[in-house]
């Protein structure tokens, strides 16, 4: 076999090429260097991977396990990024997962290649648009990578279409088909550390208690919980990220960062549930290598693999690419580092409009990735607490949200009634992302109002959303004194009606965590919520009947605490304490001029109760050497309300749990995938009878629903 090794383009960088043409401008230069050929075999690798992964993905994550939950609902309010895009009758929702699949099929084995990226980019847009609550990252990435393979010759090496079309089989790629998805990788990284320069980040704030997971158990015998997520969490994943990048770029460092990088991303595929994205991650790792890497590694392979890829063949020229006089050779000649040409079409040596096309496509992307993660001047009405959307800014865990109550209330203007909305009956399983961005907040307005007009109403709507941001204390979102329906929202206008995020008070955190956990080592049936509000206006709380022992305590400002049903008013001052009784509702009502800081101490006292009872019982179990039932039956009357709690209770605590092995674990794996993969293609078909034979696919469902609700082998699983 020729040694792949000297043939043109088998580097990571090309040469310079031409030097002898004498001096040329820097657009010519440019264009030259990114049209210069090169080894195909590196892109085609990262072809089969990423459409292998994608066929993974579109049961999973993109949501055709589960299509009739996600998109069956004709009641419930959408996401879209434009009001325009709908949600199509759900049988061709299906249809439009299968062309997904069909294209990423297309893709893996480069069979009609462009038109395969296009069935693929065109139907994972129009599903990811759908749904910005949906929106994170990679999913993010996964459209952009589809666009770039649209764009470059990916089907030069190991394709059908080689096979098919002879003449692009084995065929050189420009260099911009590599320097562009590199770019875009890099950039993936290098962004994501930017972003990471936060100082939620740098102080530890963004991502607390991660260090529980097992996989820093070898860290835990040099540094403790706190330790490891402040250095090896947050100032870990800072310096990879700004790093990796730039250590893949070069020779000497690239084993460093191809050894750390991996090491990152099998870590995160166990501690979260992103899907594909870990193995995303690692499949682009190689494309930083030299171009013909899966050269040298081939003839290593066993022979029954070697034949898959065939390895014998020269590297043809391609029109795509731009060659110097010096590197073309007569046809049957035999010259190292020449291409050959023949008599019915040279290699070209001159750019022309395809050359120019690409590298503008190339430039085009790269600046536009550049812009878009810090384009949030401009797209104001997107911002909230953070900037923009969360999906396309690579600020990967930068912030961590936890929601207090979202309480939505309604004023009729028709009849002057004024009530609260249960916020969850109108959206379905698109969890709380909608209430952290005014833009989403607007939407869902205007679709409740909507929905409600068949029941002859006309309202106004008020939200009183309550968020924590990185440990901060819980405060408002909105103001809730501003009906949405009022307000006009553009995506060059800042959200009118956002409440700012309390920064001040952002050093309260140290405290508040020192705080916390003084009160849950004191008792282990305790819980707190730190609350933050602005001057001139009020917090209005019902406590359950089970939180018998609850309590406000002020921290900082002032505040008026109004027991409605006792008709009461009590001034609190810094360091004061009321309790509040169960049952009932409370007002707490800012009155300083400064944001006023409080916290709800809560005592469950029905669970106190309880697990005193279920102590009760164990110990006369054991010093008496009886059943847990004799036992209750002794200690506890027939008429106390919590007998059957207390049983549960201890059955639970006697259960033997039997510790999964790796073989249970990779069976229910198995088991849970096919189960997956059987429902997708089960609806699909039903889909398909449905669309040809145009029959009614609510029937198909209610009869699949009806079949499997014993056996629950297809009910509606979610993969986040």
């Amino acid at each position: 076999m020729k040694d792949k090794g000297k043939q043109r383009g088998s580097t990571n960088t090309p040469k310079q090429m031409d030097t002898n043409r004498g001096a040329a401008s820097p657009s010519t230069s440019l264009l030259r260097y990114l049209c210069q050929p090169t080894d195909p075999a590196n892109l085609a690798v990262l072809r089969i991977a990423f459409g292998t992964l994608m066929m993974i993905d579109i049961p999973q994550e993109r949501g055709m396990s589960h299509a009739d939950v996600r998109w069956g609902r004709k009641d419930v309010c959408r996401f879209p990024l434009f009001s325009d895009l709908k949600v199509a009758p759900l049988e061709w929702m299906y249809i439009i997962y299968l062309i997904m699949f069909i294209g990423a099929l297309g893709i893996t084995l480069g069979l009609f290649y462009r038109i395969s990226c296009l069935l693929f980019s065109s139907t994972y847009w129009y599903i990811i648009l759908l749904d910005k609550t949906a929106w994170n990252n990679h999913s993010y990435l996964y459209g952009l990578m589809g666009i770039l393979l649209m764009a470059v010759d990916g089907n030069r090496c190991w394709s059908l279409d080689g096979l098919i079309n002879r003449s692009i089989n084995n065929a050189h790629v420009p260099f911009w088909n590599y320097f562009i998805c590199r770019t875009q990788i890099f950039l993936v990284y290098f962004i994501a550390g930017l972003k990471k320069l936060d100082q939620d980040w740098i102080t530890g704030y963004s991502m607390q208690k991660l260090s529980r997971n097992w996989v820093f158990d070898p860290f835990r015998l040099l540094l403790t919980d706190e330790q490891i997520d402040l250095f090896i969490v947050h100032m870990g994943g800072l310096t990879i990220d700004m790093f990796g990048g730039i250590f893949l770029l070069f020779d000497k460092t690239r084993p460093i960062a191809i050894f750390f990088l991996s090491s990152f991303h099998i870590m995160n595929s166990t501690m979260f549930s992103i899907g594909m994205f870990p193995y995303a991650m690692l499949a682009t790792l190689p494309l930083f290598c030299a171009v013909d890497w899966p050269r040298k590694v081939i003839p290593r392979l066993p022979k029954f693999l070697r034949v898959l890829f065939l390895t014998e063949t020269e590297i043809q020229p391609s029109s795509h690419c731009l060659y110097s006089k010096e590197e073309i050779k007569p046809e049957g000649k035999n010259l190292d580092n020449k291409v050959p040409v023949n008599s019915q079409s040279a290699p070209p040596t001159s750019p022309s409009l395809v050359h120019r096309l690409g590298v503008t496509f190339t430039i085009i992307h790269i600046a536009i990735q550049l812009f878009l993660p810090y384009s949030h001047g401009i797209t104001k009405g997107y911002n909230n607490w953070t900037n923009g959307l969360y999906g396309y800014s690579w600020d990967m865990m930068v912030h961590s949200w936890t929601t207090q109550h979202v309480r939505l209330s309604y004023k009729d203007k028709i009849s002057g009634k004024e009530g609260f909305l249960d916020p969850a009956a109108f959206v379905d399983g698109v969890g709380k992302r909608w209430s952290s961005h005014g833009d989403m907040v607007v939407q869902y307005a205007h679709c409740v109002a909507d929905i409600l007009k068949n029941y002859n109403m006309s309202v106004e709507l008020y939200f009183d959303i309550w968020k924590s941001m990185n440990k901060r204390f819980q405060q408002r979102m909105f103001d809730p004194r501003v009906n949405i329906m009022d307000v006009e929202w553009s995506p060059f206008k800042e959200v009118s009606f956002a409440m700012p995020l309390l920064l001040d008070l952002s050093p309260w955190r140290s405290k508040l965590q020192e705080m916390e956990k003084e009160l849950i080592d004191t008792s282990n049936y305790t819980d707190v919520v730190f609350v933050a509000d602005f001057p001139g206006l009020h917090l209005e709380a019902f406590i359950q009947e089970d939180l018998g022992n609850t309590s406000i305590t002020l921290l900082s400002g002032s505040v008026v605490v109004e027991l409605v049903e006792l008709k009461k008013n009590y001034s609190l001052n810094p360091g004061d304490k009321i309790q509040v009784p169960p049952g009932q509702f409370h007002k707490v009502h800012t009155v300083s001029e400064e944001p006023s800081c409080y916290m709800y101490i809560y005592i469950n006292t029905t669970y106190v109760e309880i697990m005193e009872k279920v102590e009760t019982v164990e110990k006369t179990m054991s010093e008496k050497n009886i059943s847990a039932e004799t036992a209750i039956k002794r200690k506890l009357s027939r008429q106390d309300p919590y007998v059957d709690d207390v049983r549960q209770e201890i059955e639970r605590r006697h259960t033997e749990v039997k510790e999964k092995t790796f073989l249970d674990g990779v069976k229910e794996f198995i088991t849970k995938k096919v189960k997956m993969l059987t429902r997708s293609w089960t609806f699909l078909v039903g889909a398909l009878q449905s669309v040809v034979l145009r029959s009614s696919f609510d029937d198909f469902l209610d009869k699949k629903y009806s079949e499997n609700e014993k056996a629950n082998s297809i009910l509606p699983e979610t993969v986040t």
